[in-house]
């Protein structure tokens, strides 16, 4: 499949502007919990009308876990209603719902790097529910720059900005002027810290093949040219659900054996490969809660 192919996803929230002020209205007056019970029996549904986003995820099952038809269809299904999840707690954060029960793994070392002068790097990936890591990992020593899609609407932007706002993060909207670039790399030279996905390409070129999940595909290298250039830390936080209010904070260094002579590519390149790694674990601990909608391999 082309690489072109492969990145036609649109990276967009669902739904139109007025449909998410009315969620959000809804979320004021109903538990999240109600609302799953809804979703529930309208998932196959969208299965069948959107297969598109169908077919990849249980072709994921059947290709790299080797499931058998029924058991990739059953997988998918859940893939998708934890998909609906996560979405609906993102939803019910932004109407000032917070109810959820935390486990840590890692989170010393993020307090270390929030703690220190230098700025760091924090490379995130469409597993679990990676975006509440900015509403549940608080602190307010280090401002925290998140890099998101800018063709969302108004409404998704708005409120993501005030839900942030509050633990020091603020959004940097990604845009074709490249006026990003000069922000990240403002963020980094005052010791702040840089928050992206890692693991999707949005046409861009700086990309290295990586063995992932018995395959290969192609890695982003964008964060970790920064990560390299600045000499900074980089960090992997995964976000991952575990029961219907509870989860699951995951904070994994990424340090890849460098050597001093390689170029600044080849060094990025080994933190590409790197992450792909403690993604493909976390994959593996949890394979029904990466959320991929799109072809992902070669």
């Amino acid at each position: 499949m082309s690489a072109n192919h492969r990145r036609k996803w649109a990276g967009v929230t669902g739904g139109s502007a007025l449909g998410q002020k009315a969620l959000l209205l809804l979320f004021r007056m109903v538990g999240v919990k109600t609302l799953y019970a809804v979703m529930a029996p309208v998932i196959p549904f969208y299965m069948l009308f959107r297969p598109q986003g169908y077919r990849p995820v249980y072709g994921y099952f059947r290709k790299h876990f080797r499931c058998s038809p029924f058991k990739a269809f059953c997988k998918t299904y859940r893939n998708h209603f934890l998909f609906g999840q996560c979405l609906l707690d993102r939803f019910s954060v932004y109407s000032g719902k917070q109810n959820f029960s935390l486990q840590f793994t890692g989170n010393d070392y993020f307090k270390e790097l929030i703690a220190g002068k230098k700025g760091f790097i924090i490379a995130s990936s469409h597993t679990g529910n990676f975006e509440l890591s900015g509403y549940l990992l608080k602190q307010d020593r280090k401002i925290i720059h998140t890099l998101v899609y800018g063709g969302e609407t108004a409404e998704i932007m708005k409120n993501r900005a005030r839900a942030l706002h509050k633990n020091h993060i603020s959004l940097i909207p990604v845009n074709n002027d490249l006026s990003h670039v000069f922000a990240v790399n403002d963020a980094l030279s005052k010791g702040e810290v840089i928050s992206m996905h890692c693991d999707r390409i949005f046409g861009s070129e700086r990309s290295v093949e990586c063995p992932f999940l018995e395959g290969k595909a192609d890695f982003p290298t964008g964060a970790f040219m920064m990560a390299v250039q600045f000499n900074v830390p980089v960090i992997a936080i995964f976000v991952m659900k575990e029961s219907l209010s509870g989860y699951h904070i995951y904070v994994r260094p990424i340090n890849p054996e460098l050597v001093e002579t390689s170029a600044k590519k080849e060094k990025a390149a080994l933190y590409a490969t790197a992450f792909a790694g403690e993604l493909e674990t976390i994959i593996k601990k949890y394979p029904e809660q990466w959320f991929n909608y799109y072809e992902f391999w070669k």
